[in-house]
């Protein structure tokens, strides 16, 4: 096995970036379904999402990155967004407002990653959790509980 590369500032503040942009692509799409439905909250960055990369892509025209065929699963990740933006657009509905949904997706993609190391899923290298992982994931569960169930209480 490998040794992974040392962490870099940069990495760090891309993934803290990607978590504020997903909050707010929460934010938006759940205040679309408070308008509209959950099905339109979905269709609309979905849509917005497609008629961007087809503009992307003819205007840069980037070279094919493989010949090769990408595994049937890789095409589920559509489908699992699609039931993401639908399932997260009615929780911000919800009491679980935007903190909430944030904390149980972060909660369900540990356990997920967890679990696709340990069993090396999507062609991942097989990996034991660590007593570090599991302190992590344990901290995240219970910042998840206190949002959730103590987070209104002033």
């Amino acid at each position: 096995m490998t040794t992974p590369a040392p962490a870099r500032l940069i990495d760090f503040l891309g993934a803290f970036a990607t978590g504020g942009l997903l909050t707010l692509m929460i934010w938006f799409n759940g205040t679309l379904a408070g308008y509209g439905t959950v099905l339109f909250a979905s269709w609309v960055p979905h849509l917005t999402g497609t008629i961007l990369a087809i503009v992307v892509l003819l205007f840069l025209r980037p070279p094919k990155a493989s010949t090769q065929s990408p595994p049937w699963w890789a095409y589920l990740g559509g489908i699992s967004g699609a039931v993401t933006v639908v399932l997260t657009s009615a929780s911000m509905q919800s009491p679980l407002a935007v903190s909430g949904t944030i904390a149980l997706g972060l909660t369900g993609q540990m356990i997920f990653s967890l679990a696709a190391d340990k069993w090396g899923l999507l062609g991942l290298p097989q990996r034991d959790p660590t007593l570090r992982d599991g302190l992590a994931l344990a901290l995240i569960l219970a910042g998840s509980v206190i949002l959730i169930f103590f987070g209104g209480v002033a």
